[in-house]
């Protein structure tokens, strides 16, 4: 094997590995953004009282929603991604 051949070779195999840690942080950046940011609303949520209104945003339009299932979709979503989170920083 020659020594440009080999040189070729590990450049390639380099280019790929920048590539995919390029994707790694991308990803861990996006899910570091939205865990802040559902973690933000938790903890509005938790200074909301009973009387408070809480809406969706579905499209263009603000839909009325309960307290208590927007309060579960948002852990829903946090412990998703946190897994996810777990999935970047050592994927398989």
């Amino acid at each position: 094997m020659s020594l440009e051949f080999r040189f070729q070779s590990a450049s390639t195999d380099y280019q790929k590995i920048q590539t995919e840690l390029a994707s790694l942080v991308e990803n861990r950046t996006r899910l570091d953004a939205q865990l802040s940011e559902n973690e933000m609303v938790k903890k509005e949520f938790a200074q909301l009282t009973p009387s408070n209104a809480v809406y969706k945003l579905v499209g263009p339009v603000l839909v009325p929603q309960e307290q208590n299932e927007a309060k579960t979709n948002v852990e829903t979503r946090l412990e998703f991604i946190k897994s996810e989170m777990s999935l970047v920083l050592c994927p398989s």
